[in-house]
């Protein structure tokens, strides 16, 4: 079903990898505010669902449609995806070496704005220094490599940092809490809320209930073996606490 003005229109969409056909069908819709959250399996095509919608060249989009903000989003580069207010956050965040997190995010944040809200590296300096604070991270990490040496929950915060910083429409985040310490889930979790507003939408892809105490969803949706199966409120992440995915398999 298409609803004109929805921020994310998705329709039909299959996904191939390496010719096996892992995303089998999918239809979502997600208005402007609201949080979405994709629970499923390992192997049920969560990760390639997200991944492919950002662009990225190892997943094969074979049929259907995807409208963000009412333009053809898969007619896109990734980097105009991301410039478009698409973001990623990956399950496995890469280290790259040679490049300061600073740098990096400040090379990010230009290239995703317009020339008139481009800003200097020293208003950048501070602007980056104050979303660390929030996130509870120690400045010095804005000087190290990206994602070097940095443990798990380290990685996964600079994440969080990284879409705090960029503010996108749309976050995709892929499994943000897995290998997480409550403490630092309870850090990643206030990251996202503090975006929470009517110009900030979410997937949030995970395989446990235990983040969705933390950030409440609007809907929840169950993934299995490539399309959703079931949707519905908060309730349904709870039974999938208590009774598993024995229900649809």
């Amino acid at each position: 079903m298409h609803i004109p003005n929805s921020l994310l229109n998705i329709g039909n969409l299959h996904i191939s990898v390496d010719n096996t056909e892992v995303v089998k069908g999918i239809d979502l819709i997600i208005e402007e505010g609201e949080i979405h959250a994709i629970m499923g399996p390992n192997g049920s095509g969560k990760s390639t669902f997200v991944s492919a919608l950002m662009g990225h060249p190892a997943y094969t989009i074979t049929k259907g449609s995807v409208e963000f903000k009412g333009e053809d989003l898969l007619k896109l580069e990734p980097h105009e995806r991301a410039r478009s207010g698409l973001f990623l956050a990956f399950q496995y965040p890469k280290e790259i070496t040679g490049v300061t997190l600073r740098s990096f995010l400040f090379a990010a944040y230009n290239a995703c704005h317009s020339e008139e809200k481009i800003i200097s590296p020293i208003k950048f300096k501070k602007f980056l220094e104050g979303h660390m604070e929030e996130l509870h991270m120690d400045t010095s990490f804005a000087e190290r490599f990206v994602n070097k040496g940095f443990s798990g929950g380290e990685k996964k915060k600079a994440e969080i940092l990284q879409m705090n910083v960029l503010a996108p429409s749309l976050a995709l985040l892929d499994e943000t809490d897995s290998g997480l310490d409550i403490d630092a889930l309870k850090i990643v979790a206030e990251g996202i809320n503090r975006l929470k507003s009517p110009n900030f939408s979410a997937i949030l892809v995970t395989h446990y209930a235990r983040i969705l105490q933390y950030i409440k969803p609007d809907k929840v949706h169950i993934m299995v073996d490539g399309k959703i199966v079931e949707s519905g409120g908060e309730e349904l992440a709870h039974h999938l606490e208590k009774e598993g995915y024995k229900d649809w398999k």
